[in-house]
């Protein structure tokens, strides 16, 4: 995959987080271009399941060979599931962020069509070329 293909079918934030809705849940992860522009991920710190979070919270940190990065929750809920094979295979966020490097599922507490700060993979992607030119 290209680091600029984006999956129609997913919900994008300005702060490089993807949601798969699926009902009232999503699947919640970091995009291709993100986890390509981090570098090789070496660790990342996921919430406790239970937890709520409004949207816009920090959720977590991810830390790479570059950088360490705050992530932050996209739509507000409660957290359902954290990808436990990330704590020793963080890799799996660079080989995979769409599949086997999803972070948290969450039981969605306000509706994701609201939220206006979500976009399309299309937007999004306007949204990226936009920041790297």
């Amino acid at each position: 995959m290209n680091k600029l293909d984006f999956p129609k079918e997913l919900k994008y934030s300005k702060s490089h987080e993807y949601l798969k809705i699926s009902g009232n849940q999503a699947t919640i992860g970091i995009t291709s271009y993100a986890s390509n522009e981090l570098g090789d991920i070496v660790y990342i710190e996921l919430p406790e399941v239970g937890k709520a979070y409004n949207l816009g919270d920090k959720f977590g940190v991810i830390e790479s060979v570059k950088s360490v990065s705050e992530l932050y929750l996209p739509n507000s809920g409660k957290i359902l599931e954290v990808n436990k094979d990330l704590n020793d295979h963080p890799e799996l966020i660079n080989q995979d962020p769409y599949g086997k490097g999803w972070m948290l599922k969450i039981e969605l507490t306000s509706d994701p069509t609201q939220n206006k700060d979500l976009i399309s993979a299309d937007e999004y992607s306007n949204f990226v070329l936009a920041e790297v030119h």
